[in-house]
């Protein structure tokens, strides 16, 4: 049977850098006040008339993964897309990136997983590989998250975390036995569902009816989030899904070279850190840079690792994300 390995990774952020300065101009807000409870400094996002859209940066960090995979188009054989802010309602941004990359009509499946959604999308992936039904895998995570959030001081709790960026890998089949990912574990609350969601429009509530109705104060078709409820949970799951991966695989935290954690909180990832006494090392954080997005920030945090010289060949890597859903993942790999 064939392992995985992530044998090349790649990210993309678009130039326009938004600080929390620039927030305080929008709304209610202070660059204390946005530090204090997340740690983000400033986010990228895209221009209005920019031709960056999810699809777009998911295939420029798609290229740089391929390039350093040493990897031709014509090699890629399967594309899994994690999103939740696709170009189009239908049809999903995976076919847009096979169109755009110029590959032969391969599969491309779409992940509607949030933050968690990489991992999911390496789960499946990591199954593909294992069957041996494929051998080079594009693994993409791509959110535009700034042209749907309310700039206002109404929106600014959960405003002022989000950013733009998309982040990619190309898993490869291998026959090292010391290579690749050891184990995926992926878990869902639905009953959570609403506390972090962008309810509408939906199927019960088309555009049409949002229209009709002229509500200026029906904010459903933007981002919800409870936030205390969120990060009680987050820190919760967050160990859970990290220790079963450690036990799953007969390894302890010592063992771990670098944790990437979804970059939702960098108070999350600090509180995790001190719970797993894990040192500033053994973490790798980005979101004073790039705020939370979503998909794409476990991708961009290892490209940005791998650039930065924190991963290395044979290192032991754990990923692990919680979100909307509400679901949480992990995995554990040697790079």
């Amino acid at each position: 049977m064939y392992k995985s390995r992530i044998a090349g990774v790649g990210h993309y952020v678009p130039d326009n850098v938004v600080t929390n300065q620039d927030l305080e101009k929008l709304m209610d807000t202070s660059n204390e006040w946005i530090i204090e409870r997340t740690g983000i400094e400033e986010r990228r996002f895209v221009k209005p008339g920019s031709d960056d859209t999810p699809s777009t940066m998911g295939t420029k960090a798609a290229r740089v993964a391929m390039e350093r995979a040493g990897v031709t188009p014509d090699e890629i054989d399967f594309i899994v897309f994690a999103t939740l802010s696709p170009d189009y309602y239908f049809p999903g941004p995976g076919v847009l990136v096979q169109e755009q990359l110029g590959i032969k009509e391969i599969g491309a499946l779409d992940v509607r997983n949030q933050c968690s959604g990489f991992i999911y999308a390496l789960s499946v992936a990591d199954q593909f590989i294992k069957t041996g039904m494929y051998k080079n895998i594009l693994v993409i995570g791509s959110e535009l998250h700034s042209g749907g959030l309310d700039m206002t001081t109404r929106g600014r709790n959960v405003s002022v975390i989000f950013g733009d960026g998309a982040g990619a890998v190309v898993l490869q089949a291998t026959e090292n036995e010391n290579s690749g990912i050891l184990s995926t574990h992926l878990h869902s609350e639905g009953k959570h569902a609403e506390e972090l969601a962008l309810i509408g429009p939906n199927t019960g509530k088309w555009v049409p009816e949002i229209i009709e109705a002229n509500d200026a104060e029906d904010i459903s078709y933007y981002p919800y989030m409870n936030g205390n409820f969120v990060f009680k949970h987050a820190v919760t799951r967050f160990q859970e899904v990290i220790h079963e991966a450690l036990q799953t695989n007969n390894k302890a935290a010592t063992d771990i070279k670098l944790l990437v954690p979804h970059q939702a909180n960098l108070r999350i990832s600090q509180y995790i850190q001190k719970k797993m006494a894990l040192s500033n090392d053994q973490v790798y954080n980005n979101i004073m840079r790039y705020g939370n997005t979503t998909a794409a920030s476990i991708p961009i945090a290892m490209s940005e690792a791998w650039e930065e010289g924190k991963i290395k060949e044979g290192d032991l890597i754990c990923l692990a994300a919680f979100g909307s859903g509400f679901t949480w993942a992990s995995a554990l790999l040697y790079w």
